[in-house]
């Protein structure tokens, strides 16, 4: 087993009083594999994401550790020599917590926490703690414990020492805690029925301001990419905004809307969305749909990557995979890739993406930027306002002055771009709209 040292930066991410555990993180691989997972990432990338996603809950790592297998075990997914071996290491760091980077199932999970006399959670729960800790909205909370009790309706088979006292059924029949296993399951699968018609509430309230802001005439321009890409910077850059933003994994996760007006004028609506990571739960993916709606129905979509990290390639490839599940695809001309970070590259490393964004397609050429510093907003923003000139129509319409009517309903669903009155009374309007709110106004208007 190759082990790390300690990080003294976690020592830093642990706040004071605050009672979070020590922590020892695994990293499991197949031999067969030749090291390489089939997301290309290397098994040290994959443990140093883990000890990140690990320190974003202020878990003090105090190692980390790459296991090789040659076959998953049914009982314990490693061997019995490694068992022993991380049994020595939590009992030597005082361990409280041990993190296996991988799906295990409850039986594994069982045995591994009686071996090791440590909490053990997996990647999935791993992932689910933290969104739990960072959700903020009410539906950012419903949907997190949604998805935290239907992963934990599964595994009620773990090692619940409250129930050996207790027999279930009659006479010989049943095992020990049969009966109270099944009652917390009851209690779990009504708490989710309540969870999932509260949720149907928000959604409601949710599709009711989306249609609201349909009325109006300006685009929504959505930010995705790979966790700690730098979204949440880049939306303060343009925005202005006090938006969390952090060297950390999932440093924010509920949504949040800003409006901006671009320099010619064009006025968006700027949505900063929760960050995507490799083999993100399933679960997740289906509770968080209705917030990513906001992606769906976005006009311009930024696929914000940090390209100073070594696994961009890979991390691009994980949003793609979780944007296909959505329904769009990498050839969607609503996408516009952000190079971000370069702040973070020496001259060589500059140069090398400059090189490379230059022999992409010119429809699918990035944009450079650093949100950090500011360098290249100016070019992402005239990109934005381009893409949105190759979807919205430019018309002009000349109204009585007495058509306070019909002046309204353009200011309502078009954005209007000039407005002058002539010595007759006579108002011209130029506006700007999308091909179907176009051809509304052509209709009204008989163009």
């Amino acid at each position: 087993m190759e082990l790390r040292d300690r990080d003294k930066s976690a020592d830093l991410l642990t706040p004071s009083g605050s009672g979070s555990g020590r922590a020892l993180v695994i990293e499991p691989y197949l031999r067969s594999q030749g090291g390489a997972s089939a997301d290309t990432r290397t098994p040290q990338a994959r443990l140093d994401e883990a000890m990140g996603l690990a320190r974003a809950i202020d878990l003090d790592v105090v190692e980390g550790g790459l296991v090789p297998l040659q076959v998953v075990k049914p009982a314990t997914y490693i061997g019995s020599g490694k068992v022993d071996e991380i049994a020595g290491l939590v009992k030597g760091h005082e361990a409280s917590v041990v993190i296996m980077d991988c799906p295990i199932s409850p039986v594994q999970q069982k045995n591994l926490e009686k071996a090791w006399n440590a909490k053990v959670i997996d990647r999935t729960g791993l992932i689910l703690e933290i969104f739990g800790r960072r959700a903020r909205t009410k539906e950012g909370v419903l949907q997190v414990e949604h998805a935290h009790l239907t992963y934990q309706k599964g595994r009620l088979v773990r090692s619940w020492t409250h129930l050996e006292r207790q027999r279930g059924g009659f006479g010989f029949l049943g095992g020990p805690g049969e009966t109270q296993i099944e009652a917390d399951r009851r209690m779990l699968s009504e708490r989710i029925g309540k969870i999932e018609s509260d949720l149907e509430k928000v959604k409601r309230t949710r599709k009711l301001h989306r249609e609201s802001r349909k009325r109006v005439p300006y685009p929504i321009v959505a930010l995705v990419g790979y966790t700690n890409a730098g979204k949440s910077t880049l939306f303060n850059r343009m925005t202005a905004a006090s938006v969390l933003s952090a060297d950390m994994l999932f440093a924010t996760l509920d949504p949040t809307l800003r409006s901006i007006d671009l320099p010619h004028g064009t006025r968006i609506i700027l949505s900063d969305t929760v960050g995507f990571i490799s083999d993100l739960p399933t679960m997740l993916v289906a509770a968080f749909r209705a917030t990513l709606e906001e992606v769906i129905e976005a006009d311009i979509i930024l696929h914000v990557r940090d390209m100073s990290h070594e696994d961009t390639g890979a991390q691009s490839a994980d949003v793609a995979k979780v944007l296909g599940e959505l329904g769009i695809e990498p050839t969607d001309r609503r996408i516009i890739e952000v190079w971000n970070k370069i702040d973070a590259l020496d001259a060589d490393g500059r140069e090398r993406i400059h090189n490379l964004a230059a022999r992409q397609a010119p429809e699918r050429a990035p944009i450079i930027v650093s949100a950090l510093t500011g360098e290249g907003i100016d070019n992402l923003t005239g990109a934005i306002e381009n893409r949105l000139g190759e979807s919205r129509q430019t018309l002009s319409v000349t109204l009585d002055a007495s058509d306070g009517a019909g002046l309204s309903w353009l200011y309502r669903h078009t954005e209007v771009l000039d407005k002058t009155t002539d010595d007759e009374g006579h108002v011209s309007v130029t506006v700007r709209a999308t091909p179907d709110k176009a051809a509304q106004v052509r209709a009204k208007f008989a163009l």
